[in-house]
């Protein structure tokens, strides 16, 4: 999973470089407030790439005694941070930008240059959206798009996605005010296409800073989870009853298991032990992404009080 995460950032990067480039050559040279629009939000998704590149570096360090369960929470952390940036820097200067050119218009040269690097920026975006989308799909399995968003555990696959997207949105928004401008002969429209990016970014961000909080918040697994390990030690002859089970994802490799359970009063110790050495080791081979389970052996009814006082 964090290699596919790796793959799409790195291809977002070049291509939001290569896009950055042009877009600030084409807006310098035709003076075009949706074309200066666009080089910032591809600068800013240059910088978030890098970010999130940094994220799963950091994400990869292993536990120590501050951080016992590892550091799979950074690409949590810096994904918010990208949704952030994408709101404050990326959806705030295009807006300002776009208002700035409607109040104080101004003429638009050689604005086939314009046309020209959209064109190639369209192009550079859909070689990096379809490496988000395959890698996207890989990861959700059977599951439908929304359900994989707000189930996806990996938050670099679909930050890099939305923001390919977007920025496919953007390049459209940016293609209808430069053509209305050119037909009407009035550059308000191109000031219109900046303020339009700028409100597309925007969206884009809360949605991805929505979603991105509850992974730092912490989420659980995925149900499907859950049920399987709460159904999977309830069939064991040992256990006469599952009062909870409890999960965590700290980080998109690596859940985080506590189970209480009832056993037989007449176990003794010794098998007691022998049984959750069973089932955790039955939790791991079937589910790789646990790799800590701390199991509880506690009475129903014991459970029941505790859940009551609290």
């Amino acid at each position: 999973m964090a290699s596919g995460s790796k793959k799409v950032i790195i291809a977002a990067l070049i291509g939001n470089s290569l896009i950055a480039v042009t877009k600030f050559m084409a807006a310098a040279f035709t003076g075009s407030s949706a074309m200066i629009s666009e080089g910032i939000h591809s600068l800013v998704d240059v910088g978030n790439q890098v970010l999130l590149l940094f994220g799963l570096k950091q994400a990869k360090k292993p536990a120590d005694e501050r951080f016992p369960f590892g550091h799979g929470k950074e690409i949590y952390f810096w994904s918010f941070v990208v949704a952030l940036l994408l709101f404050a820097l990326g959806s705030g200067l295009s807006i300002y930008e776009g208002l700035e050119h409607i109040k104080h218009p101004g003429e638009i040269t050689a604005p086939i240059v314009n046309f020209v690097v959209l064109g190639a920026a369209i192009l550079f975006e859909a070689g990096s959206c379809y490496v988000a989308i395959v890698e996207f799909n890989k990861s959700r399995g059977k599951a439908s798009f929304i359900k994989a968003v707000r189930q996806g555990k990996d938050p670099a696959l679909f930050v890099v996605l939305f923001e390919d997207i977007a920025a496919m949105s953007g390049l459209l928004v940016a293609l209808i005010g430069l053509t209305l401008a050119l037909v009407t002969g009035n550059p308000f429209w191109d000031g219109v296409a900046s303020v339009g990016i700028g409100l597309v970014l925007g969206l884009t961000a809360v949605f991805l800073a929505y979603e991105t909080k509850g992974l730092l918040i912490g989420e659980a697994a995925n149900p499907e989870i859950v049920r399987d390990v709460r159904e999977k030690i309830s069939a064991l002859p040992e256990v006469t009853g599952v009062n909870e089970v409890l999960t965590l994802h700290m980080g998109p490799d690596f859940i985080l298991v506590t189970i209480s359970a009832d056993f037989e009063n007449n176990l003794p110790v010794g098998q007691i032990e022998k049984v959750i050495q069973k089932i955790d080791q039955q939790i791991k081979q079937d589910h790789p992404l646990v790799k800590r389970v701390f199991i509880e052996a506690e009475a129903a009814s014991t459970q029941a009080a505790r859940t009551g006082e609290n």
